[in-house]
């Protein structure tokens, strides 16, 4: 079921949105040559405990998942998509690698969702490319939807942005809305058609996550039975925001 939010709750959604973003940038600082994704993740846990607020992740089971995800902050390294569990894999980044940084945080009961994907250090021109078209991308969905228009009206105006570009747009992982929990109704397709899917309402509130690939859009759930990567093993950017839906189109809550 699509739920509309309260002006209090999006209130309090603005403000644990702020919240996020302000963690996400502390752990992005922490990126370099040389650092393990587990040190991410206890980064990411200190910071969200010194809010006062929660990991909207940790200990969450998702629908058809065997277990519940066991970390706090989700890390996504080069082939990697999305989900990639920091502190069982605690891999060591490296000059040249892409890192999706994924964090959901509860604040008074309410759940915000934001990703970035970020350099490690000097990356090929091919990856910037990757990064800069992916994190536009998101912007361009953003900036599609209007009150009374349509789902399909995001996921239309990411596909005709990114076409040229010839990457990969992978259409087995979405959006979705977001704020009593951490997936809910409507799925927000990043391919799609003008005018398709639900309608778009004022005080909707939705987390749009654009998911580029230099290759294949075809993915592989590993064996963790939460990490997606690409099936040829390109290269994966994920950009993600919080908006929740005005009268007269979007405001970005994870900024």
């Amino acid at each position: 079921m699509i739920t509309i939010k309260k002006p209090e709750e999006i209130a309090l959604l603005r403000d644990g949105g702020k919240r996020l973003a302000l963690i996400l940038k502390l752990v992005v600082a922490e990126v370099k040559p040389g650092v393990t994704t587990g040190y991410l993740n206890e980064c990411a846990e200190k910071y969200i405990a010194e809010g006062g607020d929660d990991a909207a992740f940790l200990n969450y089971k998702p629908y058809g998942a065997k277990r519940p995800y066991p970390a706090s902050l989700c890390v996504s390294v080069n082939e990697e998509i999305v989900h990639g569990i920091p502190n069982e894999n605690n891999k060591t980044l490296k000059e040249g690698d892409i890192v999706s940084i994924d964090l959901g945080l509860v604040h008074k009961d309410l759940i915000t969702d934001h990703a970035v994907t970020v350099a490690v250090g000097k990356i090929s021109k091919e990856a910037n490319q990757l990064l800069a078209v992916t994190k536009q991308s998101l912007k361009i969905g953003i900036a599609a939807i209007r009150p009374g228009g349509h789902v399909g009206d995001i996921g239309a105006a990411i596909k005709k942005y990114v076409e040229p570009y010839g990457f990969g747009i992978i259409d087995m992982l979405a959006g979705h809305g977001v704020g009593y929990a951490v997936h809910e109704d409507p799925f927000i397709p990043n391919t799609a058609k003008k005018g398709q899917g639900p309608k778009l309402k004022s005080g909707m509130v939705i987390a749009i996550e654009p998911m580029l690939t230099l290759g294949s859009k075809d993915i592989v759930l590993q064996k963790d039975g939460y990490t997606y990567i690409t099936k040829d093993r390109s290269l994966a950017a994920h950009f993600e925001h919080t908006v929740v839906i005005t009268e007269t189109g979007a405001e970005i809550l994870t900024k």
